[in-house]
């Protein structure tokens, strides 16, 4: 950690290098709120996260599920509890079934379901919510960024566009939410996507 100090005159009129918690004799919390919240990564002008045009998909349908949708064929996949995740590389794919009484609204969902992504994405950046339609029908598109998981091998971070589809169909909402590098080119692959989505 780069740590930035001071010189200080200290007892006798020796000089110590103070950083968070060093001090003439003191001690104390290097901070009473707590640590910081992370900074947004900085956005790439030439991200790495463009899918092929020729990605090939295949239908995905979770055990019990009451649909399916094409995901991209070869994409790394883990499974925790509702929510099933398709990876490959920079971009992620996240698939989950819900009990839901009504219809999603921009409303309902801004009100509901945003404060929890505030809570859990990092560096989270608010966008907005509105209704889009797809093939399997109307869903409520929320739009939004974050910082992805820091990189095991060098720390680091990067900004990714969120767009999180919410879809409701006779009680169950299916919520499909698409992510990957800001200003990458993947308008057609998360069309594929959404579009394929299919009751059954």
């Amino acid at each position: 950690m780069n740590v930035r100090g001071t010189l200080v005159p200290c007892a006798g009129g020796v000089l110590l290098l103070t950083a968070v918690l060093a001090g003439c004799g003191a001690s104390g919390s290097a901070t009473a709120a707590g640590p910081k919240p992370p900074p947004p990564a900085p956005a790439e002008s030439n991200p790495p996260g463009d899918i092929p045009d020729n990605q090939a998909y295949v239908a995905f349908q979770p055990p019990g599920a009451g649909f399916t949708v094409n995901v991209p064929e070869g994409w790394a996949r883990t499974t925790t509890g509702p929510f099933t995740t398709f990876t490959d590389k920079l971009n992620r794919i996240e698939v989950s079934e819900h009990p839901a009484a009504k219809p999603p609204t921009p409303a309902s969902v801004t009100a509901g379901d945003v404060p929890p992504l505030a809570r859990t994405v990092p560096a989270f950046a608010p966008g907005k919510a509105t209704e889009v339609s797809r093939k399997a029908g109307t869903a409520v598109l929320y739009t939004y960024q974050g910082n992805s998981a820091a990189d095991p091998v060098t720390g680091k971070a990067v900004r990714d566009a969120f767009e999180r589809y919410v879809f409701h169909h006779q009680g169950r909402d299916v919520v499909v939410t698409l992510s990957g590098p800001v200003n990458a080119d993947n308008v057609d692959p998360w069309r594929t996507v959404t579009d394929s989505l299919r009751w059954r």
